[in-house]
């Protein structure tokens, strides 16, 4: 199973943060901190050993203690200043603050008083470092439902009470629901309400924007309602398709949703995707089609293939014929 170079980026400076501190550690011990394998740590540390600061002399490269290492022990020795306290420059500064701003409106949203408190508490020092620069900042980040709707949802979500809504599916139905909110998942286009649908008696996931009405009841929610894990991301209703790419093609998994990845033999990979639009599905494989080895299931491909035939038969003959 192959990862994302982002997400092993952030382990690898975690690494170094983590050994810094907290001085030789075995590699199984890491390799459970940070959710991986032993192997994975190994190989880690083998890339950091060739990483620092520019010059690259053996005495600019982040360093570990060789005989601790065939002990199966890692321990840092040059953390080549990566511990250091980040300085931010007014332009980074601005750019945070702006986020931050961005992240309130989201979380004031979805009625979290505490992480509220800590964000504003982030923003009020990062202003007041900034100075007169972050007033021409005007963040605005709305969530897409009427006004009562999620007045009623984030008062059960402060009270942890029963909500009533009228809802309206993709498929144009409305139905009433009893739902025991569990907390706000606000995503790239929409916002959503995640809760444990009292009638299905099962989890659900509701536009907000599709909230026709919502009352909070004065029924406590479930008493496990609030305690169930948050989804790590919301993932669309849709098939999965298992696309098979070579080499070339590895920017592909980096810029669209996966949900796994796979390194092949021969040096192809494979990735698993959601599908909710065929269509979306259909542009990204002609896009990338000289470097397609295989798509399941084989009616996706046939489609693909359909299409393609249909472009190219739009187009005149060369030879006039």
């Amino acid at each position: 199973m192959a990862e994302r170079a982002s997400e092993r980026f952030v382990r690898l400076v975690g690494l170094v943060s983590y050994l810094e501190t907290s001085g030789p550690v075995p590699v199984d011990d890491l390799a459970r901190r940070f959710g991986v394998t032993p192997k994975q740590i190994l190989t880690d540390v083998d890339t950091l050993w060739i990483s620092g600061t520019p010059g690259y002399w053996p005495e600019d490269l982040i360093d570990f203690d060789a005989d601790s290492y065939d002990r199966g022990i890692v321990h840092l020795t040059e953390s080549r200043g990566m511990t250091r306290p980040l300085r931010l420059g007014t332009r980074e500064t601005i750019a945070l603050v702006a986020a931050l701003r961005a992240l309130r409106e989201v979380v004031a949203a979805g009625g979290d008083t505490e992480q509220t408190a800590v964000v504003d508490s982030a923003l009020t020092k990062l202003t007041a470092a900034t100075g007169e620069a972050t007033n021409a900042l005007d963040v605005r980040l709305t969530v897409d439902a009427a006004p009562h709707v999620m007045s009623a949802v984030r008062t059960a979500l402060q009270n942890r009470t029963r909500l009533r809504i009228d809802y309206v599916n993709a498929s144009d139905i409305t139905s009433t629901r009893t739902v025991d909110p569990i907390r706000l998942l606000p995503s790239d286009d929409h916002t959503y309400l995640h809760a444990w649908c009292t009638d299905a008696q099962g989890e659900r996931t509701f536009r907000t924007d599709r909230i026709l009405t919502a009352t909070a009841l004065d029924d406590p929610v479930a008493p496990t309602t609030s305690d169930r894990p948050a989804p790590p991301t919301y993932r669309p209703q849709g098939h999965t398709a298992r696309i098979v790419l070579s080499s070339r093609a590895r920017r592909v998994a980096e810029q669209i949703p996966v949900e796994t990845t796979e390194n092949l033999p021969d040096g192809d990979f494979a990735i698993t995707v959601r599908v909710a639009n065929p269509t979306w599905l259909r542009h990204l494989l002609l896009r990338h089609a000289p470097d397609v080895r295989s798509v399941d299931p084989p009616d996706l491909a046939h489609d693909v293939t359909t299409t393609a035939r249909r472009a190219l038969d739009a187009y005149p003959d060369p030879q006039g014929a």
